[in-house]
């Protein structure tokens, strides 16, 4: 009997050492949480924050890659993709918006740029750019567009650039626009004074519901450059520039603020 009690400890530390040792192959089989259904995980999935803790979650394993990137959770942009059929992918930013349904987040893939021309948005939904950088994720609007993206509703926008030629790169009708993170940029030229980064025609009186959780008219930006333009913004209703803040670094302004009605 002591022979046997003395054979056991020496058996035990090479199994763990085998489990710990297969556990950082990849091998997902024995983390706990996997014996959850797909239900559950994409549950729990979809009160992660789509960037970056969503994003990396689909680097785990095939099966977290699956349901991390499933149509439930947020729809897709890319260009490249050939196959139309796929669901929850879509070629542009006009048929994603079109397709998504209130409180959607759309992932815009990163490299090259995507043409986004007086795309209106009437619904609450959050566009991110798919990069680690927003520069990696660029929105073009071209001359003689009003407007990239024009809002109606609540919306906020993460991780992107968005360029205009000339007019403006985001018009602000109603709801909250929520610019976090993001580089906008316009023409800097003669013409500077027709261009102007956000525009906003709204006023303070409207209150606004929606899934993404803000309420109430008006823009929100933290930690975005601007670059170009007449002025950061322009407003024509009865909102106002508030609480502004500048960082400098070495190359770059960003800034924090916010558009409110000053009631």
């Amino acid at each position: 009997m002591e022979e046997e009690e003395e054979q056991k400890p020496a058996m035990r530390p090479c199994f763990s050492s085998n489990k710990r040792r297969k556990s950082r192959s990849g091998a997902p089989s024995f983390a706990p949480i996997n014996n959850l259904d797909d239900g559950c995980l994409m549950h729990i999935f979809s009160f992660l924050s789509p960037i970056p803790d969503r994003y990396n979650t689909a680097l785990v394993c095939h099966r977290w890659c699956y349901l991390a990137c499933h149509p439930q959770l947020w729809l897709r942009v890319d260009r490249s993709v050939k196959d139309s059929s796929e669901p929850g992918v879509f070629p542009n930013i006009e048929s994603a918006v079109s397709a998504a349904r209130p409180g959607d987040t759309i992932l815009i893939a990163a490299g090259g740029s995507h043409v986004a021309s007086n795309i209106q948005i009437n619904k609450p939904l959050c566009l991110i750019g798919g990069g680690e950088l927003p520069d990696e994720t660029m929105l073009l609007c071209s001359r003689g567009s009003d407007s990239a993206l024009e809002f109606l509703s609540t919306c906020k926008l993460s991780n992107l650039t968005v360029k205009a030629e000339l007019g403006c790169c985001l018009l602000h009708r109603s709801g909250r626009l929520i610019i976090d993170g993001c580089i906008l940029q316009c023409e800097t030229d003669p013409l500077d004074y027709l261009s102007c980064p956000i525009v906003s025609t709204a006023t303070g009186s409207k209150v606004v519901s929606s899934p993404i959780g803000y309420h109430g008219n008006g823009v929100s930006v933290s930690q975005t450059r601007i670059e170009g333009g007449a002025k950061a913004v322009l407003t024509s209703g009865d909102l106002a520039l508030q609480r502004v803040r500048v960082m400098c670094a070495r190359t770059n302004l960003f800034f924090w603020f916010d558009v409110e009605c000053l009631s």
